[in-house]
């Protein structure tokens, strides 16, 4: 029947148009007007659906989960306000740089506490190849293993928390964005920690590679440099703790948590002398864009899902997927392959709000947990963003990287990270207790 293909047609026109480089909101939206017309001239598509869509929007207005994307927008755009990134990368960069690769592990360091403090892969890319790509080129460091250090680091945004991607997959998925905050900590740590252990083995079989600092660069030592630490590290490790802690501890809910992280940042950026009004205006400028994008994506996917299913086409998906050869693995494979490569061509928002509403169900059908679900989706999209030719982290690098450094450089540098990558996400698929064991305890 003529139904059951309009809604294949459909999700495939809306790829084409975002392949084009059409606005996804409007992609979507247009794509859903265009065959709701179809159907209705065709006599196959019930225009009752469309009287849900006020509805619908009223509830996306309603949704109090949601009321966490801003908050933590906001929390990210005012830390990298603050000068946090600068001195952190300052500091650690004196505290490592006595050892071989230690610039390299300080920039891990660095990329994971911003990651928990800001959330945002694009920021945390720009800032660090902007302080600490000029200084460990100038000081003799591999083109290769230095960019795949800011790469890899940079991504680590994406899963661990409290992270915006996991605000989005949370809802879309309909679990807490508590449990899916911290199934993803453990995952977070274990990628941090293969970026770091990958470093120091480099730096002892090519020590050529990742040489140390200058002794006369490291002036600052002993118990100067110890409490230069501690006034560094002690505020964003405050500011994760008291985020993360008040939604382990069941003090906050991830929303709670999100507003008083922002509050939070404002008065690490009043310690730093940085919170001006200009600085505020601006924040709040970046937030409001940000989470504007967001919501119209939201409504245009509404749009399109209410048609979509109007179609029949999300039957004809769950069917399709629910009979894969293979069964729980073979949809496993193929929802994370369909991720992966999705994640070289559009967002994260685009992928959250389009496909994970058609995985979702076929998940819940085959008995999955959607906690530790959502994680490994995460956990792939952050190396989807890593791997060539599309990843966005390396465009985020090439953009700032200096002329001496080559396309080839970043995707030769950024290769051993994707495979540690996969690595780490082939274990939670494969050791479920990682993800589980946190929100066990919070249960």
């Amino acid at each position: 029947m003529l139904i059951d293909w309009l809604g294949p047609l459909m999700f495939g026109g809306a790829l084409v148009l975002l392949s084009l480089g059409y606005p996804v909101a409007f992609s979507l939206g247009g794509v859903a007007i265009l065959f709701g017309l179809i159907g209705i001239s065709l006599g196959v598509f019930d225009p009752i659906f469309l009287t849900a869509m006020p509805q619908r929007i009223f509830g996306i207005m309603n949704n109090f989960t949601l009321l966490a994307i801003p908050y933590f927008i906001f929390m990210g755009a005012m830390l990298e306000k603050s000068g946090i990134a600068e001195n952190l990368l300052e500091t650690m960069g004196s505290l490592f740089g006595r050892l071989r690769g230690g610039l390299a592990i300080a920039v891990v360091v660095v990329g994971a506490l911003l990651a928990a403090t800001t959330g945002v892969v694009a920021a945390t890319v720009v800032t660090m190849g902007l302080i600490s790509l000029p200084t460990m080129l100038r000081y003799g460091y591999n083109k290769d293993v230095a960019t795949g250090v800011i790469a890899a680091s940079g991504t680590l945004g994406q899963i661990i928390p409290p992270s915006i991607v996991l605000v989005v997959l949370a809802d879309q998925l309909g679990v807490s964005v508590g449990d899916l905050f911290l199934g993803s900590f453990i995952p977070g740590l274990l990628m941090a920690g293969a970026f770091v252990v990958h470093v120091a083995i480099m730096a002892f079989v090519r020590p050529d590679l990742l040489p140390a600092l200058p002794p006369e660069l490291l002036k600052i030592r002993g118990q100067a440099l110890a409490l230069k630490v501690l006034k560094v590290m002690v505020p964003p490790l405050v500011l994760i703790l008291l985020v993360l802690g008040s939604i382990f501890f069941g003090i906050a809910t991830p929303t709670e948590a999100g507003a008083l992280g922002a509050v939070g940042a404002m008065v690490l950026a009043a310690f730093n002398r940085q919170l001006t009004i200009r600085s505020l205006r601006e924040v709040c400028d970046s937030t409001l864009r940000t989470t504007t994008m967001v919501i119209f994506i939201l409504l245009g996917s509404t749009a399109f899902s209410l048609v979509f299913r109007g179609l029949r086409g999300d039957s004809f998906i769950f069917d399709l997927l629910t009979n894969l050869p293979g069964g729980d693995v073979g949809f496993l494979v193929v929802s994370m392959l369909t991720v992966f490569f999705l994640g070289f061509f559009i967002d994260f928002f685009e992928i959250a709000f389009i496909v994970i509403p058609l995985f979702a169900p076929v998940a819940q059908q085959l008995g999955m947990d959607l906690v530790w679900y959502g994680v490994i989706i995460g956990a792939n999209m952050q190396t989807s963003f890593l791997t060539p030719p599309f990843g966005f982290a390396l465009f985020y690098l090439r953009g700032v990287a200096p002329k001496e450094v080559s396309t080839g450089n970043i995707y030769r540098g950024v290769i051993p990270f994707i495979a540690l990558q996969l690595l780490v996400l082939v274990s939670i698929i494969a050791f479920p207790g990682l993800v589980s064991w946190l929100p066990s305890l919070s249960g």
